[in-house]
């Protein structure tokens, strides 16, 4: 009985193990195909900002300092269309302001404390978010955000360098459809977190919100105001 009693809790130990690697397998094959898909939308962002005119510099630096991709094209076609510096850099300020909920959300431990706290907070972005919100275990959720944000990190600058090579090629990277890769990405990733009935209310609300007043609002405006129904979740 003894011996039997053993080899069931070891038979078990052994599958649930198992199953464990396959979902950090799983979990670390969506990480690496997110980040191709922040290389592929780089190269889309430093085409068009070469392309628009600018200096191959400033897709890298911008890159490599604020790593926020809706920000920095906002930056890019606000100045490319006539706008000041000043407004589009408020511009892509206000659309980086999701990152206050962001950090709100997000359980303590998972940035640490001193110089590390300092650089996981600029490695929050939506893809490590996600990716750090979709795990159960705190200790799985340290590991998908730091190793989502370090691939960001090499990355996004990586795609944004060599977009910038081939911005004076490439003039219509839309025409490529390299902008509707990371959107697509995002999307397949938010899809399983659906199945709460809880999330999908929020999400239907937020995206209501967002349809409604995309016609009224300038590029950004909408997605914050989608924030609102975060409310419906509670």
């Amino acid at each position: 009985m003894v011996m039997r009693s053993i080899w069931r809790t070891a038979r078990t130990a052994a599958r649930t193990a198992a199953r464990t690697a396959r979902t950090v397998r799983t979990a670390d094959r969506d990480i690496v195909l997110a980040c191709l898909a922040v290389w592929l939308y780089g190269l889309s962002y430093g085409a068009i900002a070469v392309a628009d005119g600018f200096p191959l510099w400033l897709p890298i630096a911008a890159s490599l300092l604020v790593i926020a991709g809706s920000s920095e094209l906002l930056f890019v076609g606000v100045v490319a269309a006539g706008g000041s510096p000043v407004a589009a850099a408020l511009a892509g300020l206000l659309v980086n302001s999701r990152h206050l909920p962001y950090g709100l959300t997000l359980p303590d431990g998972i940035l640490g404390r001193g110089w590390r706290r300092m650089l996981g907070t600029h490695l929050m972005n939506d893809e490590s978010v996600v990716f750090a919100l979709a795990r159960q275990d705190p200790a799985a959720k340290r590991r998908a955000y730091w190793l989502c944000g370090l691939g960001v990190l090499a990355t996004w600058p990586t795609g944004a360098f060599l977009g910038a090579l081939a911005g004076s090629v490439v003039h219509d990277t839309n025409a490529l459809g390299l902008d509707a890769v990371f959107p697509a990405v995002i999307l397949a990733l938010t899809f399983p977190s659906l199945r709460d009935q809880v999330t999908l209310r929020a999400a239907v609300a937020g995206a209501g919100v967002a349809l409604a007043t995309a016609p009224f609002l300038p590029a950004g405006l909408p997605v914050l105001l989608a924030l609102a129904a975060v409310a419906v979740a509670r």
